[in-house]
């Protein structure tokens, strides 16, 4: 796996399916920018989505409870749409297996290089200051909730510390 000095999420939004590459460590830092991106896509209709792990390092809870809300979201949707995970690392995806995501969206250990045709970089949302990360961390983590039950006890402490944020303002 080649090491990647900055991460990043590199996108073809013309593509059917659209394609994201996940390049780097993804984690809450960088999660808003992916979070909007699937919010706005969704939005105008696209329903189908394939994302290549080849390059990324590592996954954090935040990010996996981004990957379920949107995996949500797509089947919510009138036509439900589709989340497609592949050439995940063994440790990734066991953290998305242990989470129970891949009962909720796709993993294709078989798939080949997707190839980004029309390529663009996801830019940083600008912060919005440390309520409006912990509202984003807080739903990533009931997302996991949401997704398999058995997550509430594995996150507990998580969700209340979050919870009581929020609640604080």
């Amino acid at each position: 796996m080649a090491e990647v000095s900055k991460p990043a999420f590199l996108v073809d939004a013309t593509s059917d399916p659209v394609v994201i590459r996940v390049d780097g460590r993804a984690s809450f830092q960088n999660s808003p920018s992916l979070n909007e991106f699937f919010g706005t896509m969704i939005a105008q209709g696209k329903s189908r989505f394939v994302m290549d792990f080849h390059n990324c390092t590592s996954m954090d809870s935040t990010f996996l409870g981004v990957l379920a809300g949107a995996a949500l979201l797509l089947r919510k949707q009138p036509a439900p749409g589709s989340l497609v995970l592949c050439r995940l690392g063994a440790r990734n995806l066991e953290l998305v297996r242990n989470l129970g995501l891949h009962r909720m969206l796709t993993v294709d250990s078989d798939m080949d290089a997707v190839n980004l045709n029309a390529v663009s970089a996801l830019a940083n949302v600008p912060d919005k200051g440390e309520l409006e990360s912990a509202r984003l961390v807080l739903a990533a983590h009931e997302n996991l909730v949401e997704a398999e039950e058995s997550n509430r006890a594995r996150f507990q402490d998580v969700l209340n510390f979050l919870k009581n944020r929020v609640t604080q303002g």
